[in-house]
């Protein structure tokens, strides 16, 4: 036998927790996700924020940035972050690598990133904003969509004025994002996710590309990144990103594993999956790994 037992909480001691955790929200609130795409006028009117770093980057040199860029940018090199080496195409750095680079920008910990690019390097900065969640700043990480060209159209002013500011603390954490061949087998064994071809459906098809093996990875979907992007380099309007992926992958709650020939175009793709809501990766082998091993599986599309 036992007596039950009642926890009667006093109105006083209720209305003093209830003010505690309000002045912990108003002290401490939860951070916002910064915007996937932003427009020009966004960026315009955010400039002025003491966190925002504007990181300027793509297929450019140095000289491209010096001669004209926006106020306040820094010149991020992409092979910083995902170098090319003997061994295979872009490469992602290790995480105590990623922290010199990204403190040598002026990174902080609390830090929010727009990245800006110019004419059609659209492929390049994706990657960049993959590379950018990889080491541990997703959800802090923003695209401008039409790059410079966008930003001038939209009458706002560029300087060829040196930036200056100081060395950063941020840190990077891995954040697994990039995957490999493994994670991609696991996913075509179990059904869990779906993995989808970034590339042309010429290619995913069959073309010849070069590669030791053509068409793709057996049981993989097709979502050309091409399809994503205007003839401005814009990204389309948001209906035509979100029919191009639910034609495809309609349900959100599927994740989906990106892969092109090197872990560059998938990006494109893999951005506009993050905006649209769906949990996004990247295998960064890629073709260029896969289609070299014969244990691994590779189909090409049948002929109707």
């Amino acid at each position: 036998m036992f007596t039950e037992q009642y926890i009667v909480c006093k109105p006083t001691v209720m209305k003093r927790s209830f003010l505690a955790i309000a002045v912990l929200l108003y002290f401490f609130p939860a951070q916002a996700q910064q915007p996937v795409i932003v427009s020009p006028q966004w960026l315009y009117e955010n400039r002025n924020d003491p966190n925002l770093v504007i990181l300027y980057t793509g297929f450019v040199i140095k000289g491209d940035f010096d001669r004209e860029h926006i106020e306040g940018s820094r010149f991020l090199w992409a092979d910083w972050l995902a170098p090319n080496t003997p061994e295979a195409s872009m490469n992602a750095v290790d995480a105590k690598t990623a922290t010199k680079r990204l403190q040598d920008l002026g990174i902080n910990k609390n830090s929010t990133i727009v990245l800006c690019h110019k004419g059609g390097d659209v492929t390049i900065t994706a990657r960049m904003f993959c590379s950018l969640e990889y080491y541990g700043l997703q959800g802090k990480v923003s695209y401008l969509n039409g790059g410079m060209e966008a930003w001038k159209k939209a009458g706002y002013p560029v300087t060829n004025k040196a930036s200056v500011y100081k060395k950063g603390n941020f840190v990077a954490t891995i954040n697994p994002v990039l995957v490999n061949k493994d994670y991609v087998l696991n996913a075509l064994n179990t059904g869990s996710q779906v993995v989808v071809d970034a590339r042309l459906k010429r290619w995913y098809d069959g073309d010849v590309t070069g590669n030791p093996r053509d068409g793709h990875i057996t049981g993989a979907l097709n979502i050309p990144y091409p399809d994503m992007v205007d003839s401005a380099n814009s990204l389309k309007p948001t209906v035509i990103l979100e029919k191009n992926f639910t034609s495809v992958a309609p349900d959100k709650n599927k994740e989906i594993v990106l892969y092109c020939f090197i872990g560059q175009t998938a990006c494109v793709d893999y951005l506009v999956g993050r905006s649209l809501g769906y949990t996004m990766k990247v295998y960064d082998g890629s073709i260029q790994e896969w289609s070299r091993d014969e244990k691994l599986p590779m189909e090409k599309t049948r002929k109707q």
